[in-house]
């Protein structure tokens, strides 16, 4: 699979002999999250991406207010991130990405 990078795109997952393609959409919250992180941490969420674009369901499924929210946690430069998602079988939209500070009070509004 080529290198992929995360911002705005549509990806082709090959799995067996069928190729899906994978519309990966991002919140404005998500991006303004990515933005400030460095370089070798943009790299551990962009395969934390891959992950989530590979199998969906990797992520824990929220319950209340935030049921249909999945969050796949992830080691990012050795801190414990979060990454909120939400998907269907051809789009995964990318809600927010970062430390469990404020992440889910974050995540409501």
């Amino acid at each position: 699979m080529p290198e992929q990078k995360i911002a705005g795109s549509s990806l082709h997952l090959r799995q067996g002999n069928s190729v899906t393609d994978i519309r990966v959409l991002q919140t404005n919250a998500f991006l303004r999250a990515y933005k400030k992180l460095h370089n070798n941490q943009k790299d551990a969420v962009d395969q934390a991406v891959a992950d989530i674009i590979r199998d969906p369901t990797i992520g824990e499924a929220k319950k209340g207010d935030l049921s249909g929210i999945h969050v796949h946690k992830f080691d990012c430069v050795n801190r414990l991130f979060l990454l909120a998602y939400e998907y269907d079988p051809t789009t995964r939209v990318l809600l927010l990405v970062g430390t469990h500070e404020n992440f889910y009070r974050d995540l409501k509004r």
